[in-house]
């Protein structure tokens, strides 16, 4: 019965012993965040870049998009280029009217992105042959002019 005289329980609560801390420490989750934050800020430029070409320049306005276009590339060496995979010249036409088919018909829009090094005949090779497939909305791919 001499036990039983301090407390009920039989629990020892001394002043010796830690009390349990019953606050969440966020900032672990805060540094996992914000390196997170870092990775993808670097990385989301990289994402997109696809075909490595230097477009020409030019003052016109971008147009706005809310899906992403078909591209057609062609780059320095001459090579075709479908969104980012490589393609033969005569293949062009056939994989294209695929992909519109499967998007919502002939009526989309087909941005042509020219290295400003590559022959003027290639890219209107390119055109000439969407056009006489029946693309009737193709469009030059340019950058915004710097300077004066």
């Amino acid at each position: 019965m001499g036990m039983m005289a301090g407390g009920a329980s039989g629990k020892r609560r001394g002043r010796g012993r830690k009390r349990i801390m019953s606050d969440i420490n966020v900032t672990p989750m805060v540094d996992v965040m914000l390196v997170l934050l870092i990775i993808f800020m670097v990385s989301a430029p990289l994402l997109t870049v696809g075909v490595p070409i230097d477009l020409p320049q030019s003052q016109a306005k971008s147009l706005d998009q809310d899906k992403e276009p078909l591209t057609v590339s062609v780059d320095t060496e001459g090579k075709v280029f479908l969104q980012n995979s490589e393609i033969p010249i005569e293949e062009l036409v056939a994989k294209l009217t695929a992909v519109t088919s499967a998007r919502g018909g002939m009526e989309e829009r087909i941005y042509v992105r020219g290295d400003r090094k590559v022959d003027y005949g290639t890219v209107m090779k390119v055109m000439g042959r969407l056009s006489a497939a029946g693309f009737r909305r193709v469009a030059l791919v340019t950058e915004v002019e710097q300077g004066s």
